[in-house]
């Protein structure tokens, strides 16, 4: 199927507890980016291709590199590069300043970027929730990049907390966190996860008949 195609059915049929429960069976459990990291708006579910975009502090916006007199580094084409299905996945500087806004998410949302996830917070809320633009963060603070970091690079592999992100990973994220599914599991993981939530669905039929969850996990194998 699509990308496009597979998102929606992520979207309608899955939900990342049960997919982070397939990836530590098949070898990858240190999928979830910190806790922290929620919705602006609750209940939004986010599912699309990672974009990743190296972050850095910039101590007062100065000094002696190639971007020394460049604000915001190479931020700007970063969020022109984003494409159709994209998320701008930012991680890398402190907690002392906010790596998103109301304009970057006009601008991602004109390129049909999925979303935006920062390892880190965002500003200018009301102007994103008005725009209907998926954003995760760790919260929200007024103050602004310009002067205090820069973004040294973008599409490249980085770590987040235990995980390892590459571009092109598959990122599906929901109120109970941000998951990221490696490119060569994706397809495997996605079809198990529907399978166990079938199967879930069939475990909870028989405990509201009166199984119990003993007889439950011995005959499904899933609780």
């Amino acid at each position: 199927m699509t990308d496009t195609q597979m998102f929606t059915q992520i979207k309608e049929q899955l939900f990342t507890a049960v997919v982070g429960d397939v990836l530590d069976v098949v070898g990858h459990s240190n999928q979830f980016l910190p806790q922290s990291i929620k919705p602006l708006v609750p209940g939004t579910k986010l599912v699309g291709r990672a974009m990743p975009v190296l972050e850095a502090d910039y101590p007062d916006g100065a000094g002696h590199g190639p971007m020394a007199d460049k604000p915001f580094g190479i931020m700007f084409e970063a969020l022109d590069s984003l494409r159709e299905n994209e998320i701008y996945l930012a991680s890398g500087s402190s907690f002392d300043y906010a790596l998103w806004g109301g304009l970057m998410s006009t601008r991602a949302q004109h390129l049909k970027a999925a979303g935006a996830i920062l390892d880190g917070f965002v500003r200018d809320t009301d102007e994103i929730r008005r725009l209907g633009f998926p954003v995760f963060s760790r919260g929200s603070f007024a103050q602004d990049q310009g002067v205090r970091g820069k973004v040294l690079d973008y599409r490249v592999k980085m770590q987040i907390g235990a995980t390892v992100v590459a571009p092109g990973d598959l990122i599906f994220a929901d109120d109970e966190g941000v998951l990221v599914i490696p490119a060569e599991v994706e397809q495997e993981a996605v079809e198990k996860a529907l399978d166990k939530v079938a199967t879930e669905n069939k475990v909870a039929i028989a405990i509201k008949e009166g199984m119990s969850t003993v007889e439950a996990f011995e005959k499904f194998g899933v609780m």
